[in-house]
C-alpha cells in the first residue's frame, strides 16, 4: 500500500475510535443501561439482581434516592427476624392506639381488633400480606425499647437504620416503621432495595410469609379469624414468582419489590415510582432476565382485600 494512503487510513481509524469513545463517555449512564436491558420500563427507578450470584443485571437510575412507601415493611419484618433468638410465638395484644393510628393516617390495615392477642409470626403475615400499618405499629411497639410507645417506636426505627447500615445500604434511610413518612426522610434506591430483598429472602420465615397469596390466622385469645390477601398481584400470576412487597404513596408512587425463581436461578427486581403499571413492567424485567416471554394475567384480589 502507498505510504501516504496507509497513513490516511490510520488517521481515519484513530478518528473513528476517538469519536466512539467520546460518544460512550457522553452517553448518560441510565441511557446506556437501558440500551442493553428490558425495553419500555416506565418506572423512574428500577433494578434487577441475580440473587444467587449477587450480580447486578440491569438498572435504571439505580442509585437515585426515592421514597419507597410500604416496601419499607421489608425492613420492618427483617429487623424483627434478624433479632437473635426472636420468639415468633411471642404473644402481642392489640392496643386501641394501633387502630387509632391507622384511622388517623388513612393507612392500609390488617384490621387488628383491640384486645385480640396474636403471635409475632401472625403479625408478620398481617404486616406483609395486607400491608397492615397496625401490624407494623404492633411490632415496632413490641420490639422497640423505652417506657412509652413513642420511645419504643423511635427505638425500633433506629434499629431499622442500624440494620441498613450493617447491610451496607448507604443510600437508604427510614423515618417510619411502615413507610408513612411525615418528613419525607424515608428513602432508598433500587440497588439498595434489591440488596435488602436478597438478604430478606434468605430468611426462611420471611420467604414463607411473602410467598403466601392468602392466609387465615386465628387470634390466640378469642374466637376470631383474620383473612388476609397478599396485595402483590405478581404472586400467583407470573410463573416462578415468590414474593415480595408492594408499596404506594403520594410522593413514592406505585412501587414493587419482587422476586422469581426459574430452576435454580432466582432474580430479584425493584420498581420505584412507576407511573403506568408496575406489574407488566416487573414481568418484562423478569422475562428479560430469564430470556422468556410471558402473557401476564394478573391474579384478582377480593373486593375486601387491601390495596397497596
Amino acid at each position: 500500500m502507498d505510504p501516504l494512503r496507509s497513513r490516511s487510513v490510520r488517521r481515519r481509524c484513530v478518528a473513528a475510535i476517538a469519536s466512539a469513545i467520546a460518544l460512550a463517555v457522553a452517553l448518560p449512564t441510565a441511557t446506556a443501561q437501558a440500551a442493553s436491558g428490558p425495553s419500555g420500563i416506565a418506572a423512574k427507578g428500577a433494578f434487577l439482581l441475580d440473587s444467587g450470584a449477587n450480580h447486578a443485571l440491569w438498572g435504571k437510575e439505580a442509585d437515585t434516592r426515592r421514597q419507597m412507601a410500604s416496601t419499607t415493611k421489608i425492613m420492618t419484618a427483617i429487623t424483627v427476624l434478624d433479632k437473635r433468638g426472636v420468639d415468633l410465638g411471642k404473644k402481642v395484644t392489640v392496643k386501641q392506639s394501633y387502630r387509632d393510628y391507622v384511622a388517623r393516617t388513612g393507612a392500609s390495615t390488617a384490621d387488628l381488633r383491640t384486645g385480640d392477642t396474636l403471635t409475632v409470626r401472625q403479625l408478620l403475615y398481617g404486616l406483609m400480606l395486607p400491608s397492615g400499618c397496625d401490624a407494623a405499629y404492633a411490632l415496632a411497639d413490641t420490639f422497640g425499647m423505652g417506657n412509652t410507645e413513642a420511645a419504643r417506636t423511635r427505638s425500633f426505627i433506629a434499629k431499622m437504620n442500624k440494620t441498613a447500615e450493617d447491610l451496607g445500604l448507604r443510600n437508604t434511610r427510614y423515618d417510619s416503621f411502615d413507610g408513612i413518612s411525615a418528613g419525607g426522610d424515608n428513602y432508598t434506591t433500587p440497588r439498595d432495595s434489591a440488596t435488602l430483598a436478597r438478604h430478606a429472602m434468605a430468611n426462611s420465615t420471611f420467604a414463607t410469609v411473602v410467598g403466601t397469596t392468602a392466609t387465615r390466622q386465628k387470634a390466640v385469645n378469642v374466637n376470631r379469624t383474620y383473612y388476609w390477601d397478599n396485595t402483590n398481584k405478581l404472586l400467583g400470576s407470573y410463573q416462578g414468582a415468590i414474593g415480595i412487597k408492594t408499596g404506594t404513596g403520594t410522593a413514592a408512587g406505585p412501587c414493587l419489590v419482587f422476586a422469581a425463581q426459574r430452576g435454580k436461578r432466582t432474580v430479584v427486581g425493584v420498581i420505584l415510582n412507576d407511573p403506568t403499571n408496575r406489574y407488566p413492567d416487573a414481568a418484562r424485567m423478569l422475562d428479560w432476565a430469564f430470556g422468556t416471554k410471558t402473557a401476564l394475567k394478573l391474579r384478582r384480589l377480593p373486593q375486601s382485600a387491601q390495596k397497596d
